[in-house]
């Protein structure tokens, strides 16, 4: 029996409204799980305008609704949290344990001709008695989802909200694998973070979690300096947009690290111009960080690579989500890890307007969607 479900779905054209899409039973391998909450993020925004139609969200948490035939590891009622790097288990990526590159699944590392909303259109999800895509394979911005086994992980926190729950999926995970997986960031260690919005905060708490000794914030906006300081920051760098590659706070930071330069600098801004700005940040054979994932075309001065410094670009953190997942919950039970303190504001989906708008202004470091 199809499921009808209140979802945000945008035309590709640079806009979106709140439709009714149906939802069919799911497949022996599929299940569907009644979201709770979904975290707002940047590529949702983004995805307004990737030219065609489809569910938005990829961020989300809720409750197993149905199961699909093959299911035997979920039951109706499971807690759940979802996750966009959905391995196949067979491709040579996955082999390789890159699951979050799989090249069968993989929302942006598919075959040629792969479209970041879904490598198939899944006949199952209707909208206007059409077909139609879910972002990332999930389309969290719905009250319901129908997603593969591979996409969802147990939450067994006991104390954790949806809410908190739901931020895990992206944009912790991105900072805390770009941390613990990606740069293996040592202790004792310091470390630059450019951008203190969602993700730069979960880097600057990672980076804490990591043992690191100086974690140096840096951004325009001082009201997300003074909250990096709350999140384990021990000094803090308010710069400017005329501050070309932030060049400027670049000489700020060998200052504070002994004319040396930061062992290392993640790169969390999204701003293109500012891609290669951790590479300015670090010392001789240290690790910049690219994580926000740029993928417009910049200009590097090679001299920012002198001497043996390491710049790299990890999609998703390196994400193994059920073997991270459950770490993630494992700090936040322990109190090691803030999560219901990055989420500034919680709206209804009638309001997705409006988390958008707070989002780019950044009023927030993380808005969620509750679903009643």
């Amino acid at each position: 029996m199809s499921i009808y479900s209140k979802a945000a779905i945008t035309n590709g054209q640079g806009t979106f409204s709140i439709e009714t899409i149906e939802i069919g039973d799911p497949a022996p391998d599929e299940i569907i799980v009644r979201m709770k909450a979904a975290g707002v993020c940047h590529t949702d925004f983004d995805s307004l305008n990737w030219g065609t139609p489809l569910v938005l969200g990829h961020e989300g948490a809720g409750i197993v609704e149905k199961v699909g035939q093959a299911i035997n590891n979920f039951s109706i009622g499971d807690k759940v949290i979802l996750n966009w790097a959905i391995p196949c288990g067979h491709c040579y990526q996955c082999a390789e344990g890159n699951l979050h590159i799989c090249e069968n699944h993989s929302p942006v590392c598919g075959p040629p001709g792969f479209q970041s909303s879904g490598h198939a259109l899944p006949f199952n999800t209707l909208w206007q008695n059409k077909p139609i895509a879910r972002s990332f394979h999930l389309g969290t911005l719905s009250e319901y989802v129908i997603v593969k086994e591979a996409a969802v992980v147990k939450n067994d926190s006991i104390n954790m909200s949806f809410a908190a729950a739901s931020i895990i999926g992206c944009g912790i995970m991105t900072g805390y694998g770009s941390v613990v997986n990606a740069a293996k960031v040592k202790p004792a260690s310091s470390v630059v973070v450019l951008g203190t919005g969602g993700v730069g905060l979960s880097v600057v708490q990672s980076a804490k979690i990591a043992g690191a000794a100086m974690i140096i914030a840096i951004d325009v906006n001082e009201n997300r300096l003074n909250l990096a300081k709350r999140f384990g920051a021990t000094h803090t760098l308010l710069t400017n947009k005329d501050d070309k590659g932030l060049l400027k706070a670049a000489l700020e930071v060998k200052k504070m690290t002994g004319n040396r330069g930061a062992d290392y600098a993640f790169e969390c801004t999204a701003v293109p111009e500012l891609g290669a700005a951790p590479l300015a940040m670090v010392r001789n054979a240290g690790t910049a960080v690219q994580v926000s994932g740029i993928e417009q075309s910049i200009t590097f001065d090679m001299n920012l690579f002198e001497w043996d410094k390491i710049y790299i670009n990890p999609l998703y953190g390196k994400c193994k989500p059920h073997i991270d997942f459950p770490k993630i919950m494992q700090l936040y039970d322990s109190g090691q890890l803030l999560l219901e303190e990055l989420i500034s504001r919680t709206y209804s989906i009638e309001n997705l307007s409006q988390a958008f708008k707070d989002m780019l202004t950044g009023k927030n470091a993380k808005g969620v969607i509750i679903f009643n």
